[in-house]
């Protein structure tokens, strides 16, 4: 009963006082309990500041129907691991053996002898997705129990064992899930083109979430094969005429299998794409010409395309003048003329010659690739060159302002801003985040395009979009307020455009002009589709605030196309990043009071399936109990509901991000 924990001296026990639950202490009297009743013991093990430790008791130990189960099928043991770290490892082992890795909420079933037969962390309340709901699991192991106890002896036998030998039992279910994401990392690997990079022949297209994909894999299995096709390709794309040598951006594709030849046209969703793919490569590298692609790109953006409202315009053309990739190219006589001194130091670098490498002209490339942090000489010469061709007649403009585009643009400067310690370019995303608010809302229906005025109702990618812009916005502020709107937007965008008979989302909403037909699209193109723009940012978005309506009908997409992803990856790449994040599971970070150095601690990471949160508290229950002030904050580091130790030192907080994978 509950005078049994009232007693105690650990706050986290007397926290489960009032429990339906008929806790005891840890005793021998509850062990002699489990013998005279015949029945396994349930050790669940925690701490007063353990956040997913109070959602397991708020969802599960306090309502009533539940607790009925336990107290009828077992003896149940409440353990504070602060009070009792000798026990808590004995069990954190177990975890660790049944599952690879350990946290708390701790949830052991365990003969009454002690040893344990089933162990394993958080439990939802039902079923949802992977996670089994804690009153199924009570239930099915109380048949267990009756039907197959020597099999749970045997398991018990082998995890002691397991423990006493520092051994890992098989986890087949998640070596299986694994599995089917290895499966779509070799087929991409099929496609590579090992001599120049990208996927198969010309004309080239920068196959952004393809190479996110390969930078994921490497990450997570070590496979020296998938980092070096993605940086390869990302080498080969910088080094490339595809890429402005002057003014910074991508071109839209190459028509040539090595990257020279751009179709010149500059679209903003692909410095979007492809700052973000660089901005991954240098986390995981730490190799500085990958930063310097993602400054060069981001500066182009904020300089050429940068609408003095706030939002961002949707495109250069290749024309000039009338003539195709006009304003890009040079001959010898002119770098000669604009560089002067620097010429020769600039022709060198550059590789240019007299006869030029396209039709008599010089589209500027880097011979040698992976080289491209510049000497002052072809710095010089570089700065002379673009200023000579800001006096060109310029492309033409496409100044409409798209909300999809916009968004993708937003998540880009808000991550990289926070990786790259760059805090223009945050309050550039933030910028552009209140003019869509401001400009792209009427009378709370979000609009698809900007001239001045809005106008054609936002389709379903734009919603999606906007959901994972305002997340990262989150991240990247601390401010709670874009999480608020992520979480209104992710409402409208499942009320408006969410098949009620089956999975996913529709193109267009309930309330939109009513076709022949009401598509719905799986597959990704230049951008993402509105499915799996909508299963990552869903995901992420749960992630954070603990929405089942979001992770849902995210994972409701994940199943719906994972078969068809693993086999033709490049036309699912970026839904391969939310099949991670539901198949393998997701990190949330809390960074309470005011600890700058831990949150830099966060940001220098390649984390793709983690969240973060820091500043001041958002919705949902994830800075539940959280109140930390000041520099008395510390970082609280869960994995897929599981938490480790809260970190107090950035060393701390190293050892507790090198455990996730």
């Amino acid at each position: 009963m509950a005078h049994r924990l009232a007693d105690e001296t650990s706050p986290y026990l007397r926290q489960h006082v009032d429990n339906p639950v008929d806790w005891w202490p840890w005793c021998t009297e509850a062990f002699a309990e489990a013998r005279r009743r015949d029945v396994p013991v349930l050790v669940s093990i925690g701490y007063s500041a353990c956040h997913w430790c109070h959602v397991m008791a708020h969802e599960s130990f306090e309502d009533p129907d539940t607790a009925a189960v336990v107290n009828r099928l077992f003896v149940a043991v409440k353990v504070d691991r602060e009070e009792r770290p000798d026990v808590d490892a004995i069990y954190m082992d177990a975890v660790q053996a049944m599952q690879g890795h350990g946290g708390w909420p701790m949830t052991v079933f365990c003969l009454p002898d002690g040893r344990p037969f089933f162990a394993g962390t958080y439990f939802p309340p039902v079923t949802r997705g992977n996670h089994l709901g804690f009153g199924e699991l009570c239930e099915r192991i109380g048949e267990l129990w009756v039907t197959r106890r020597t099999d749970l002896e045997q398991q018990a036998g082998a995890i002691t064992e397991a423990i006493a030998t520092g051994a890992t039992l098989p986890d087949p279910t998640g070596d299986r899930r694994a599995r089917r994401l290895d499966e779509a990392a070799l087929a991409l690997l099929d496609r590579v083109d090992g001599l120049d990079g990208g996927f198969g022949g010309a004309p080239k297209f920068p196959q952004t979430f393809a190479i996110d994909t390969l930078l994921r894999h490497h990450l997570r299995t070590g496979a020296p094969d998938s980092r070096a096709a993605a940086l390869l390709c990302l080498d080969a794309m910088a080094a490339g005429g595809i890429f402005d040598h002057l003014g910074g951006g991508f071109a839209r594709y190459a028509t040539d299998r090595r990257w020279l030849v751009p179709h010149f046209e500059k679209m903003l969703y692909d410095q979007a794409l492809l700052a973000r793919v660089y901005l991954h490569a240098w986390q995981l590298t730490g190799e500085a010409h990958y930063a310097q692609v993602v400054r060069e790109t981001i500066e182009y953006v904020l300089r050429d395309l940068r609408d003095p409202a706030g939002g961002f315009h949707s495109a250069e053309d290749a024309d000039s003048e009338g003539v195709e990739g006009r304003f890009y190219v040079w001959t010898l006589e002119e770098i000669v003329d604009v560089c002067g001194a620097d010429a020769d130091a600039v022709i060198d670098w550059f590789g240019i010659t007299a006869a030029g490498n396209w039709e008599g002209v010089t589209i500027l490339e880097r011979p040698v690739r992976g080289d491209l942090i510049r000497p002052p000489a072809v710095e010089r010469g570089r700065a002379a060159l673009f200023a000579a061709r800001e006096r060109r007649v310029r492309p033409g403009l496409d100044d409409k302002v798209l909300t999809e585009w916009n968004a993708l643009m937003i998540s880009t400067l808000a991550e990289a801003g926070a990786v790259l310690d760059e805090p223009t370019w945050i309050e550039a995303a933030a910028d552009a985040g209140r003019f869509l608010l401001d400009e792209l809302r009427v009378d709370g229906r979000w609009m698809r395009t900007w001239q001045g005025r809005a106008h054609i109702p936002a389709f379903s990618a734009d919603h999606a979009a906007l959901v994972d812009a305002f997340v990262r916005l989150h991240e990247a502020t601390g401010e709670p307020q874009w999480i608020d709107e992520a979480i209104a937007t992710a409402d409208t965008l499942l009320d408006l455009f969410a098949d009620p008979d089956g999975p996913g989302v529709f193109t267009s909403g309930i309330d939109a002009e009513q076709l022949i037909t009401r598509p719905k699209e799986f597959m990704d193109n230049a951008t993402a589709c509105a499915n799996s723009l909508a299963a990552v940012a869903l995901l992420r978005l749960a992630a954070l605030t603990g929405d089942e309506r979001h992770r849902a009908a995210a994972r409701d997409i994940v199943d719906h196309t994972l078969d068809a992803a693993v086999r033709i990856p490049l036309g699912f790449g970026h839904l391969l990043l939310a099949a991670e994040l539901d198949l393998l599971g997701s990190a949330e970070i809390v960074v309470t009071g005011d600890r700058p150095d831990l949150v830099a601690e966060v940001r220098r990471r390649y984390l793709p399936r983690a969240v973060t949160s820091w500043g001041a508290p958002i919705t949902g229950p994830l800075w539940e109990g959280r109140t930390e002030q000041g520099d008395e904050g510390r970082a609280h580091v869960c994995r897929d509901m599981v938490c480790a130790l809260p970190a107090v030192t950035a060393e701390e907080l190293r050892q507790r991000l090198d455990a996730l994978d």
